[in-house]
């Protein structure tokens, strides 16, 4: 399809909130192809692109100190229910408690030792919002207070914490290296991203252990093979270490490239992968064989 036309349709979005219906007679062609295409060029469907264009308009006025209502109505929104129909999840708080930089967020935390180290977890009543290694408690408590500088920060004993526990342990089994046997709310995330970056993590969740992709094969994959930049970039703001597994993302030419936590981590987590996979390997050789 003509770039152009693509361009086109994309500056419909911006000015204003036409239909899909509207696009595809101002594009002339079926609203299908419209939205296969679009979402082809640009990542995102024409309503995905819509949604996050005027969320981020909202942000910018809330960060401004806009009043919240006159953010909301600026934005698009027409009431202060259809924010938290489309928007409120990607926010992950309230629009008046993003405007205020978080501030009444409830994160709660614990610190746990595990086989890569210390590693902080904290959580939301959504689900974990950050898994941090370091080398010392006060290191990753001060990452902790940096990554959320407003929020009601609370340190608690796993252990006897009913709600922390079990997502404590789920992150220390899978730094460990062991697979869950099922999907869980345990390991229920709280990310706060673009829409461009929760793609990114989706995929990384799904490169099964022991294997890797590169930032530009991860880009092509995505329908979006000029956006390898971005793509580093979405791996630098994953702020659940393993969990999302950003360390299986490598240069094309096979060098490690970045990681938040330390290239020595990034090698060893991968050489633990692949040395992790080999048994089965051989198990599935031997019983071909065999066979």
């Amino acid at each position: 399809m003509n770039a152009t036309i693509l361009q086109h349709v994309r500056a419909l979005l911006d000015a204003g909130e036409p239909t899909l219906a509207e696009l595809a007679r101002a594009a002339g062609m079926s609203a299908s192809h419209l939205q296969r295409s679009f979402t082809e060029q640009f990542g995102l469907s024409p309503a995905e692109y819509l949604a996050q264009r005027k969320l981020g308009t909202l942000k910018a006025a809330l960060r401004g100190g806009s009043d919240v209502s006159a953010a909301l109505y600026d934005a698009g929104y027409g009431s202060p229910s259809r924010v938290y129909e489309s928007g409120a999840a990607r926010l992950g708080m309230t629009p008046a408690r993003y405007r205020a930089g978080g501030a009444g967020t409830a994160i709660r935390w614990s610190i746990a030792d595990t086989t890569l180290g210390m590693a902080l977890v904290a959580t939301t009543d959504r689900g974990i919002c950050m898994v941090e290694l370091g080398e010392s408690e006060g290191e990753l408590e001060a990452k902790l207070q940096a990554e959320f500088p407003h929020a009601q920060l609370q340190r608690v004993d796993a252990g006897r914490d009913a709600f922390l526990a079990p997502r404590v342990r789920a992150v220390a089994e899978r730094l460990a290296g062991i697979a869950p046997a099922a999907a869980t709310d345990d390991m229920q995330l709280d990310l706060v991203g673009t829409a461009f970056q929760k793609k990114v993590w989706d995929a990384l969740m799904r490169i099964p252990p022991g294997q890797t992709r590169s930032y530009s094969g991860l880009a092509a994959q995505l329908g979006q093979p000029g956006s390898a930049r971005a793509v580093a970039g979405a791996c630098a703001r994953n702020r659940v270490a393993v969990i999302v597994p950003c360390h299986r993302v490598i240069r094309g030419d096979g060098s490690p490239g970045g990681y938040r936590w330390g290239l020595p981590l990034k090698q060893r987590l991968l050489q633990r992968e692949s040395v992790a996979i080999m048994p089965s390997a051989a198990a599935a050789a031997t019983v071909a064989s065999a066979g």
